[in-house]
């Protein structure tokens, strides 16, 4: 059987990127502030990709929240903290160019007896608008965030703050039901009766939420920097060798072994360190743990996963048009970083569309990955050229991408670094390649080394070199080339085509068309 290119839909791979349109660029500049019961933090937004960029991020923990249940009131060193802090980062909106900044308050400034108070004084000095959003509201926002980074996303968002924690249900990019709870670390510390007590509150405090929402066996999104830590911690405890926090995935019996690890630590000052979590946030974890243990127990998730996304991403989300909602965040990201970058943007949707051929099993979810990689070939070539492959592969694999597991990742990151090496050297793939399969390593060598060939046929952004032809019955590897790209089939290319070849196991021939 021969195959020929299978087809996805060129609208919907390569749809005219949004980052060019002006409503789109419009949103170059984009900064949010996030008043929280423990932190407050901005972000600046650079670019109108699908993937937020992030320009300038800066977190303070303040502690608004501390003592909150107990005293009703803002914690006062914090206020004097976090007025500091807007009043710093007010000033650096006006220097960067992004004001007005887009301000929210969660559940410290909205529950305590002086938060209107100190909302007022905020906004008078500053020249902010603070908008104080409900439990609901700031629910809908962090599912909002995870949509960012996960378009068709389902399951359970749950997100855990200073003083709160949301759960909000998604479901093909929709956002369902949303309910607030005080299921927070600071407002646990603050109950007392200790361990038994707050697990009865906790309890409680569950059936009310699963009462409203019914059952949640999907996939649970944990958002939040308590949520974040406990990840941090199951990574190190696992030896987990890609330190990226965000869609790391975790099965249900591994993180009930890491709660219960950090329940039984003696030492929590030395897994800080080890883990690179700051003290103030890691003295909130084992009360975040408490609160996690039942969630996971009661909810019993298909799986879990960690979304370093949520409400200021979703503040975002709520900035942009409907149409650039609607892309792929990674597809978007890639061709951002192409059309910036790359010496001929344009040539990734050609090359896509030249080595398709050569999957012909290639999926709708595959086809995305590889086009991912055709679109970052070449945004890497004022690197040295001993370091290209490398700066590639780190690129891919730790860049700040939504839309892109682990796995996924790495399959990029090694079909870049074939992009550039014939043989690349293993050190930079070694330790990530246990999270590959034998299959996807394969395949990925095919993808690299396609993309090396392809790179020798440049002619132009907007027509191909030839077309490949691949018999998967008696594994023969056919290349017809147009005339005029026939000059450009040199020594070096047929060498490169060769190690194609022997990459599929295949025999091959090249065909000059009249």
């Amino acid at each position: 059987m021969t195959t020929s290119q299978p087809m996805f839909g060129d609208r919907a791979i390569f749809a005219r990127p949004l980052i060019v349109d002006p409503q789109a660029r419009a949103m170059s500049k984009v900064g949010v502030v996030d008043i929280g019961s423990n932190s407050v933090r901005l972000v600046i937004f650079d670019g109108a990709a699908r993937s937020p960029a992030y320009f300038f991020n800066e977190k303070v923990m303040c502690g608004l929240g501390k003592g909150l249940l107990e005293t009703g009131m803002l914690n006062p060193e914090g206020k004097v903290k976090a007025r500091a802090t807007l009043h710093r980062f007010q000033a650096l909106a006006r220097s960067i160019g992004c004001a007005p900044l887009h301000v929210v308050a969660t559940a410290a400034m909205r529950e305590a007896i002086d938060g209107p108070e100190f909302k007022e004084q905020i906004e008078s000095e500053t020249g902010m608008t603070i908008h104080v959003v409900d439990g609901t509201e700031e629910a809908r926002l962090s599912a909002q965030g995870v949509l960012l980074g996960w378009p068709g996303a389902y399951g359970l968002v749950c997100d855990i703050g200073g003083s709160s924690m949301e759960l909000a249900e998604i479901s093909k990019g929709k956002i369902g039901k949303c309910v607030t709870s005080p299921l927070a670390p600071l407002k646990l510390q603050d109950i007392e009766g200790g361990a038994k007590t707050r697990r009865a509150h906790i309890e409680e405090t569950l059936d009310q939420l699963l009462e409203e929402l019914g059952p949640q066996h999907d996939r649970l999104f944990l958002v939040g920097g308590s949520w974040r830590a406990i990840g941090r911690i199951n990574m190190e405890r696992m030896n987990y060798p890609l330190h990226v926090l965000h869609e790391y995935q975790i099965t249900c019996p591994e993180l009930m072994d890491t709660l219960e690890f950090i329940k039984e630590h003696k030492d929590l000052e030395s897994l800080r360190k080890d883990c690179g979590i700051s003290s103030a946030r890691m003295a909130l974890v084992p009360l975040a743990a408490e609160v996690l243990e039942a969630v996971v127990k009661r909810l019993d998730p298909h799986d879990i996963a960690i979304s370093s996304y949520g409400i200021r991403e979703g503040l975002l989300y709520e900035q942009m048009p409907q149409d650039l909602r609607d892309r792929d965040p990674l597809i978007e990201a890639c061709r951002f970083s192409e059309i910036k970058d790359a010496r001929m943007p344009g040539f990734g949707k050609i090359l896509f569309s030249f080595i398709s051929p050569l999957f012909p099993k290639m999926t709708p979810e595959k086809a995305r990955i590889i086009k991912a990689a055709c679109l970052l070939h070449d945004v890497t070539w004022r690197a040295h050229p001993d370091y290209r492959a490398e700066i590639c592969f780190d690129n891919s694999t730790r860049a700040n991408l939504g839309g892109l597991s682990h796995s996924e990742r790495i399959y990029i990151g090694l079909s870049l670094l074939y992009r550039y090496k014939n043989k690349p050297s293993s050190s930079q793939f070694e330790t990530l390649a246990p999270l590959l399969s034998e299959e996807d390593t394969r395949e990925a060598e095919v993808l690299g080394k396609a993309m090396r060939f392809g790179a020798m046929l440049w002619m132009h952004k907007d027509r191909a070199p030839g077309k490949f032809k691949l018999s998967t019955e008696d594994k023969a590897l056919k290349l017809v080339l147009h005339k005029d790209a026939a000059d450009l089939f040199s020594e070096v290319a047929a060498a490169r085509l060769d190690s194609l070849a022997k990459a599929l196991d295949a025999t091959h021939e090249v065909i000059i068309a009249d």
